[in-house]
């Protein structure tokens, strides 16, 4: 037995001496090959030493390490992880396979992988940057930051660390120190492309539009197989209603990496705009496949089913149930504490309204009316503006406000504290699942009391926001249980802002035209198979009408092109429709001199555009459907006193639009009437409105002092 050890021993000692003597000479060439950046060569000579001896661990980081530079990233670990096994004393080794492991997502095992580097070699600044990069990745921004801190403390022209901390500050929203760490890392790395893309999303996030596309235009020449310079130039694009050309750098970006989340995102958006609404719904469940609790994806998910014709309340109220679950009920059960609010049901109260669209936003005609028409000697106004867009609508609000706070750079912790300290008793949400929420701040409850309403308006699924403002035609009582919120029954769930009085109104353009003109002034993402198949029919029936439609997406031609192809195979030819894009509201508004009537979009609604539309004079023919969004001009009609122009069947809805078509001088009628009936409705008067909800709001307010909850 003994003699046998033995021999094996001699004979293991020959082999590992042969393998020496012919695995050395060929290590050599392999790393010089490796640094004359003959990679293919390389490659195949690290796997030529690795079958001469399996554990040779400068052939396994080696190699593991190119095969994580070409992304071959589960390759890299398998070879990373036989390399830490071959010498588990090498930090570099350690750090590699960080990096192998961070490319698999699997971004706690690579802080584990980095942190064992760190043990064996703790001042590594490359090692501090990857930490950071990991860290990022699980949203542990403050340790990212402090990796990163300590990364440039040791080497301050480490362009990495910079890039990586401007990361970080722009994932907590603090976009201007994120560009001033991008700048540096730039001027130290001038062609440094991941920095440039990360640069463009800072800059679009402070609508300086021009830099960000310049900036996503140089990282794609720079690095053409990054995915990341694709899908920030896509951001921006979409941001500028380049739809189309946005939709084809995410394509490229998937091409890319098949698994990039970000790009799976920004495609459902644009795929969304151009009113693909089954594969935008796509698009998001694929990003929610690779991670389950991506805010975004499922905020953008619940906002893209208002499009869906099949959609029915069950369904919306589903998707919002996912996000509480995914993500709203750990934020809660880490972040609540109790109020300290004085509860006098009389007292003046502080209103708290969170929104990032305290600017030119159609959201913003809607509710800034009742914020004007508040009862200032029972209600503070506190506006916490979430986005960096200002203009001449936020200088209004601004004149509104007791208190303005630039929210926009906020993270959500400290937006929430920050509503505690100014002592808000009712704060309402002006978002719901629209792009800017801060519905995470709501999870965490900073007020006694909280509201959502007029933004969107179409409930959150948050059991921490208290009631959903709305009305029994948008929401009919008997799906109000299948709703997080309680909800409060105002004249109607929307309201709209005064025309401004300047705009003039024409009398019925068919007198003048001898034919009829019906309009679409809602997103093209609104105009459904369905509606274009039923508008056509109408126009079909009507002899010699036409269709105006009018949206800013429609200044991008290919939009324009698929738009009325999408015509022409419901039957309409090109020639009886006219297109019109981007014009200033005053334009817009009088663009409505041209309109006899409106046909509305289903399954999603107008909402502001319907409103518009009866402003001006023109009457509008509306289909209801069975979720909220498929019910809002159903709602302002009725509200109106014009529950007539309302059916629920695609046969009536045609029928109302051609009879009334041909009645010109009864239309010329309701043409002359409309504003005078909308300036006396209770829906519609912005004094009546604003009573009507300070009312609300006391009840609510009531409620809570009295439950001693």
């Amino acid at each position: 037995m003994g003699n046998s050890v033995g021999q094996r021993a001699f004979q293991n000692a020959r082999l590992q001496k042969r393998q020496k003597a012919e695995v050395l000479p060929l290590l050599g060439h392999a790393l010089q090959l490796h640094k004359m950046g003959l990679l293919p060569e390389a490659q195949a000579a690290y796997r030529q030493i690795l079958q001469l001896a399996p554990n040779q661990f400068m052939a396994l980081h080696m190699l593991g390490a190119l095969e994580s530079d070409a992304r071959n990233y589960q390759q890299a670990e398998i070879l990373l992880s036989r390399a830490v096994a071959a010498d588990p004393r090498s930090a570099d080794a350690h750090m590699s396979l960080g990096i192998a492991l961070n490319g698999l997502r699997r971004h706690d095992e690579a802080c584990a992988s980095y942190r064992k580097a760190l043990a064996l070699r703790p001042n590594h600044a490359a090692t501090l940057s990857n930490l950071g990069n990991a860290s990022v990745a699980l949203d542990l921004h403050e340790e990212a930051l402090h990796s990163y801190d300590k990364a440039i403390a040791l080497n301050a022209n480490l362009a990495e660390a910079h890039n990586g901390r401007g990361w970080a500050l722009c994932r907590q929203r603090n976009y201007d120190e994120a560009i001033a760490s991008l700048n540096r890392a730039l001027s130290i790395k001038p062609d440094y492309a991941a920095a440039l893309a990360n640069r463009a999303t800072a800059l679009r996030e402070l609508q300086r539009f021009d830099e960000a596309l310049a900036d996503g235009n140089q990282a794609i020449a720079l690095a053409p197989d990054d995915a990341n310079g694709w899908i920030a130039r896509a951001s921006v694009l979409l941001q500028i209603q380049q739809i189309a050309q946005a939709s084809h750098d995410c394509e490229q970006a998937l091409a890319i990496d098949p698994a990039s989340i970000q790009a799976h995102l920004v495609l459902g958006l644009c795929l969304a705009g151009l009113g693909r609404v089954d594969e935008a719904l796509a698009s998001f469940d694929r990003a929610l496949e690779i991670q389950p609790d991506l805010q975004s994806a499922i905020s953008n998910k619940i906002f893209t089913l208002d499009f869906a014709g099949d959609a029915t309340v069950e369904r919306h109220q589903q998707a919002r149930k996912v996000w509480w679950e995914r993500v709203g009920a750990k934020i809660a059960s880490e972040a609540q504490a109790p109020h300290h609010n004085s509860r006098d049901p009389d007292r003046r109260l502080v209103l708290g309204y969170v929104s990032s669209d305290f600017n030119a936003h159609s959201a913003a005609l809607i509710f800034k009316p009742v914020l004007q028409h508040h009862d200032r000697s029972q209600f503070e106004v506190v506006c916490y503006a979430c986005s960096s867009k200002v203009d001449a609508t936020t200088s209004e609000f601004q004149g509104i406000a007791d208190r303005w706070r630039d929210a926009s750079q906020w993270i959500e912790d400290r937006l929430a504290a920050e509503i505690r300290a100014d002592g808000i008793d009712i704060l309402i949400d002006l978002s719901g699942h629209t792009r800017g929420n801060r519905l995470g701040v709501f999870a965490r409850k900073p007020a006694p009391v909280q509201v959502h309403g007029w933004g969107h308006g179409t409930g959150t699924g948050l059991p921490t926001i208290d009631y959903l403002i709305s009305d029994p035609v948008a929401i009919p009582v008997e799906v109000r249980h299948l709703f997080a919120e309680t909800v409060v029954d105002l004249p109607c769930f929307v309201t709209l802002a005064s025309l401004p009085a300047e705009i003039p109104r024409a009398p019925t353009p068919a007198i003048a035209n001898g034919f009829v003109t019906f309009g679409v002034f809602n997103r093209i993402s609104k105009i459904s198979d369905e509606a274009a198949q039923v508008w056509s029919r109408i126009l079909e029936r009507v002899p010699g009408s036409r269709l105006l439609v009018k949206d800013v997406a429609l200044d991008d031609q290919l939009v324009r092109e698929n738009l009325l192809a999408r015509f022409e195979a419901c039957g309409l030819p090109a020639e009886r429709v006219e297109l019109l894009g981007a014009t200033l509201r005053s334009e817009h508004l009088a663009s409505f001199n041209r309109v006899d009537i409106c046909l509305d979009p289903f399954p999603q609604n107008g909402g502001v555009s319907t409103w518009e539309a009866l402003q001006m004079g023109v009457p509008v023919v509306a289909k209801l459907g069975n979720s909220l969004p498929s019910r809002a001009a159903g709602s302002i009609l009725t509200a109106l006193g014009l529950p007539d122009w309302v059916t629920d069947s695609h046969e009536t809805y045609i029928e109302i639009a051609t009879s009334r078509a041909s009645e010109i001088s009864e239309l010329d009628r309701l043409r002359r009437e409309l504003p005078d009936k909308i300036r006396t409705a209770a829906a519609s008067n912005p004094v009546s409105y604003g009573r009507a909800v300070d009312d609300a709001y006391r009840a609510m307010w009531r409620r809570y002092c009295g439950s001693g909850g």
